[in-house]
């Protein structure tokens, strides 16, 4: 990511990468830039954030569904948490705003994807883990072809992060702010926009070696605009009705004790797509101006009713 901000302005946006808006005091009477702050100690450990990765304690802490959490150890004063099972609407974290405003309404500002899913959800419930890499895969997986296995020739499956058979899920990103896509989640706001509404638009995908399957760039950006709005060329269609409601930023490196400042209105569709990796490969590989060339690290789900919004 290149921005060059002062510590004072800098904001810190994780839905795997990137920045965040600077927000007022909160109910313990420290600003949110004092309170992400507190872990660092410099401007270079702030923006490397997002990327440390998940620890041993999000691993033993947050396994599958787990619902004997220590609610001593949950995060203070913090709005609602993503991700989380979609499948369950049970959510008692008073914090609540309007949501955002619809995509066609906003601009795109960022695509990047996570293996597995940091959803769980009807269509992707399988555990993968506690991992980085863990999270939750498409239904189905079990049953692929030798042929949707493959490995296409040339593909570097260690560098990408993702191979035939691998759950991805891929987060559009979009900002109220009049923004151009870019690198990075600081692309979301600029010096005349610190604090955009931000919501994001999620797709489960189970990728294959079959050209018969989806092809990522029908879903890519490519310089398209819509009525003054930077828009992807499409999104997903034909895997259920998008679940949507308040949540947060993500990311490795957040759990239920280290939770996200971030306000974000979140549209999560509940079933599994095949996507065909060789259409993701050339995304990665063909220059997208959100300089994506792997796929990130989850975080696993929020569990905890109190750093959850209801789902209505």
């Amino acid at each position: 990511m290149r921005i060059v901000m002062s510590l004072a302005a800098t904001v810190v946006l994780c839905l795997c990468s990137g920045l965040a808006p600077v927000q007022a005091a909160e109910q313990s009477g420290r600003t949110t830039i004092e309170r992400i702050q507190a872990p660092f100690n410099t401007v270079r450990d702030v923006l490397l954030w997002p990327f440390r990765g998940s620890d041993a304690k999000t691993a033993d802490t947050l396994g599958q569904d787990s619902a004997g959490y220590d609610s001593a150890g949950l995060c203070q004063g913090y709005g609602p948490q993503t991700p989380r099972d979609i499948a369950n609407t049970v959510g008692t974290n008073p914090r609540y705003w309007t949501g955002a405003r619809a995509v066609t309404d906003m601009n795109l500002c960022n695509i990047h994807t996570h293996t597995n899913a940091e959803h769980k959800g009807p269509g992707f419930s399988i555990f993968a883990g506690p991992s980085t890499y863990g999270g939750w895969k498409c239904q189905g997986s079990d049953g692929l072809t030798e042929a949707e296995l493959a490995i296409p020739v040339g593909f570097d499956t260690e560098a990408a992060h993702v191979k035939p058979g691998d759950t991805i899920e891929v987060h559009w990103v979009h900002s109220s702010c009049d923004v151009t896509p870019g690198a990075g989640l600081g692309s979301c706001l600029s010096d005349a926009c610190m604090n955009p509404e931000l919501r994001v638009e999620a797709q489960v995908f189970l990728v294959v070696n079959d050209p018969n399957a989806l092809d990522f760039a029908e879903f890519a950006y490519d310089g398209n605009v819509v009525d003054g709005f930077h828009q992807a060329k499409s999104l997903p269609t034909g895997t259920g009705e998008p679940v949507v409601f308040l949540g947060s930023t993500t990311g490795p490196s957040y759990t239920q004790e280290t939770c996200s400042p971030l306000q974000v209105t979140w549209s999560v569709r509940p079933q599994c797509a095949k996507l065909d990796i060789n259409s993701l490969a050339d995304w990665f590989t063909g220059g997208n101006v959100f300089e994506e060339a792997k796929s990130h690290g989850v975080r696993q789900i929020v569990t905890a009713p109190e750093l959850l919004s209801p789902i209505n």
